[in-house]
Parts: C-alpha cells; sequence; structure tokens
C-alpha cells in the first residue's frame, strides 16, 4: 500500500505504522507477526510476513515492503522500519532484527536506507547489520 508524503514521517510514527501494519500478518504456524514500512520517493510502503506450510518459502515483511517499493517504480529507499509485534517486550536484539536474507536485500536494494526496529533506541544502517554484505 501506498500513501503520498510530502515529508519522511519520524521514527516514532514509521514504527507505529509497522506495528499496525504487523496485525495483517499471516503467521499461522510461528504465531510470530511482524510488519514492515519502507519509505521510498516520498512514499510509504507496507509489507507483512506471509507463511506457508513450506516454513521455508515463507516472505517475510520487510522483503515484502521492499517488493511493494519496487514493484510500484520506487528507486530510492530512505528508511525501513520494522515490528515484531509478538516478541518479548525483553526480548533480544537479534529475536527483533531482519534475518540474513532481509539484510542481503537490503544490502542490494537499500544500502543507504536508515533502519528503526520496534524495541531498539538506536537507529541502525546496513553496515550495522550486515557489516561484510555480499557485493558486486
Amino acid at each position: 500500500m501506498t500513501s503520498a508524503q510530502s515529508e519522511t514521517p519520524g521514527r516514532e510514527e514509521l514504527l507505529a505504522l509497522a506495528r499496525a501494519t504487523a496485525l495483517l500478518a499471516h503467521a499461522p504456524y510461528s504465531r510470530f507477526r511482524v510488519g514492515a514500512v519502507v519509505v521510498a520517493d516520498g512514499q510509504l510502503y507496507r509489507g507483512v510476513n506471509v507463511e506457508i506450510s513450506s516454513y521455508g518459502l515463507t516472505l517475510c515483511a520487510e522483503r515484502a515492503a521492499l517488493a511493494a517499493a519496487l514493484s510500484a517504480g520506487a528507486r530510492t529507499i530512505s528508511h525501513l522500519a520494522v515490528a515484531c509485534i509478538d516478541a518479548s517486550p525483553t526480548a533480544p536484539a537479534a529475536a527483533r532484527t531482519p534475518c540474513g536474507a532481509c539484510r542481503q536485500w537490503l544490502a542490494d536494494l537499500a544500502p543507504q536506507a536508515i533502519i528503526y526496529i520496534d524495541g531498539l533506541a538506536e537507529s541502525l544502517t546496513v553496515p550495522d547489520l550486515l557489516p561484510y554484505a555480499f557485493v558486486l
């Protein structure tokens, strides 16, 4: 989904939207709902995790949001907000941050993005998440 934006929403607004988006996740197996919001070319794109019975083919929220942005023609991805609404409030960063596949997608498609993770105070960059990313 997209919506026109005159300026980039702030960190808390993006995280609130990611939490609201996570309510739409299809996670019948893990019961771990994730929502992601990408800001690209002044537009917002949302994604959720979509699980199927062949668990390895599950689509992560981060990749769903990135694919939505690119499918709509966006090219400059500036921000990503991610919320795992079923994570324990005391869950460590490793339980909240994107998986390895999503990290590589970010390295390839949004290398300059600022990344907000619900439950973490600091903003992250792709090198923070994947310091030795595979690049061509």
